[in-house]
């Protein structure tokens, strides 16, 4: 971790700002007139924080290559606009902001100016801005930064709350006006409070598409149809179905693959119970999330944006494992036109492939497949399910966690020292020790490289250095 959790909501609070200037800036330009464009009344935009935080911990390894830099901000800028969007439309059923007529966009989320402007945003914020910023805050006593950081903090998420709890009233009048046939003129007069009033008529101004022009297709659309086919379309069910099928596919391929390249069978699991991959189920459900709409663009179209997508979306695991486990799953680094050894172009070759494959032969054949499972198997089938992953992954980072422990710690302890750790354990590190020893973690997980002083050794490596110590 090159930053610490301090840094890191010093970051988010000071881009949420900057983000939030930036946005008034460009509404004054282009409306001539002040439109507060944040969510909240405080003078802060969160997703550019968020954004701006996600650089911070998936990108520090490419401030020195610039080219890579700006794609990954891109992209980490686009997959922030689009699950924002998505997740607003989720609950308040409307678009709050829409450049579909801008040319060279993606579902109304973003445009291809955008993405040039963020990339190059943060290649500016990961060379010289955050650098700045450290230097800034190494003048102000920590004790003090902290108090500022808790004041700031309680008082966005009292702001956070009000603007929910103000839109969720709104969104309740909007369907009582669909109603009553009710002008939009006339929402305000029954408000409860004028600090209500204000933060939704700021909200309208700022989000002209919460309006009243399309709420009768909009309730019409949400009205509730009795199901008669099960995980019909793009929807919930269907994407985890795909997940779960997309996991066992992928590592059931992969051990082939290692079988076939190296002669001898190997686990490409990403969990202790049962042969899923975690990163080719979740590969999956993101190509038919994303490129759902596009599945009848040509091969070659899908297959630039399986690269691009699949190559982002294998580095970004491999930091979070690293980040959360403390493990490298895969080493690329002997590998020619790598990235940090975390990906290198022929295996972002394979994701486009794969991305082809799986939208235009398998996807279509295994959508139909698990519309055929009855409605109220599938429904009660599919949460079974659901908790049994949750519980898989929970029990997985518990035992990587735990066998990264034992790795790093006898390196580090003599053996009198690791008697007394012995006595000293927990419950629970009593029952993953019994449960997941290092043989069956080092079974399961075969290619795994423990992180030690920043450096991932592998368990051989692991071996010679307890044996030498």
């Amino acid at each position: 971790m090159v930053y610490t959790f301090y840094e890191l909501c010093w970051f988010f609070l000071i881009y949420s700002f900057a983000g939030w200037c930036a946005g008034v800036v460009a509404n004054a330009v282009r409306n001539r007139k002040f439109v507060n464009t944040g969510f909240m009344n405080m003078p802060f935009c969160l997703s550019y924080g968020v954004c701006a935080v996600l650089c911070c911990i998936f990108l520090p390894e490419l401030r020195h290559r610039i080219f890579f830099l700006f794609i990954g901000g891109a992209l980490l800028a686009a997959f922030v606009s689009i699950m924002t969007g998505l997740i607003l439309e989720h609950i308040f059923h409307r678009k709050w902001w829409d450049y579909s007529k801008n040319r060279f966009q993606y579902e109304g989320y973003f445009g291809i100016w955008h993405l040039l402007i963020f990339g190059a945003a943060i290649v500016v914020m990961m060379k010289f801005a955050n650098p700045l910023i450290l230097q800034i805050l190494k003048q102000i006593p920590h004790f003090i930064g902290r108090i500022i950081l808790i004041i700031a903090y309680i008082l966005m998420g009292i702001d956070f709350l009000g603007s929910v709890i103000a839109i969720l009233q709104l969104k309740i009048k909007l369907r009582r006006i669909m109603q009553l046939n009710e002008n939009m003129q006339k929402v305000s007069e029954n408000f409860g409070n004028a600090i209500t009033v204000r933060i939704q008529k700021r909200m309208m101004r700022a989000y002209p598409n919460i309006k009243t022009e399309n709420i009768k297709e909009s309730v019409r659309k949400n009205t509730k149809k009795e199901k008669t086919v099960f995980a019909e379309g793009c929807c919930f069910f269907k994407i985890f179905w795909l997940f779960l099928i997309g996991a066992f596919i992928g590592d059931l391929v992969e051990t082939l693959f290692c079988r076939y390249s190296m002669g001898r069978w190997m686990s490409r699991s990403s969990v202790v119970y049962g042969p899923f991959s975690i990163v080719w189920g979740l590969g999956c459900a993101m190509f038919t999330a994303l490129l759902y709409k596009y599945k009848e663009k040509s091969d070659r179209y899908i297959f630039m944006l399986g690269t691009v997508l699949g190559g982002a979306y294998e580095y970004a695991c491999s930091i979070f494992t690293e980040l959360v486990f403390g493990t490298v799953f895969w080493d690329y680094s002997k590998l020619p036109f790598n990235l940090g050894g975390r990906i290198n172009l022929l295996f972002c070759f394979f994701w486009g492939i794969a991305a082809v494959v799986w939208l235009k032969i398998i996807y279509p054949r295994l959508s139909n497949l698990i519309e055929k499972i009855p409605i109220k198997t599938g429904n009660i089938l599919t949460w079974i399910l659901i908790l049994f992953m949750i519980f898989n992954a929970g029990m997985s980072t518990l035992a990587l966690n735990r066998y990264n422990q034992r790795q790093q710690g006898s390196l580090q302890k003599t053996p009198q020292m690791t008697a007394v750790a012995e006595d000293s354990r927990t419950d629970l590190e009593k029952f993953l020790d019994k449960h997941f020893p290092d043989k069956r973690m080092e079974q399961i997980y075969p290619n795994a490289k423990t992180v030690v002083d920043g450096k991932p050794v592998s368990q051989k490596d692991m071996k010679e250095k307890r044996k030498s110590s």
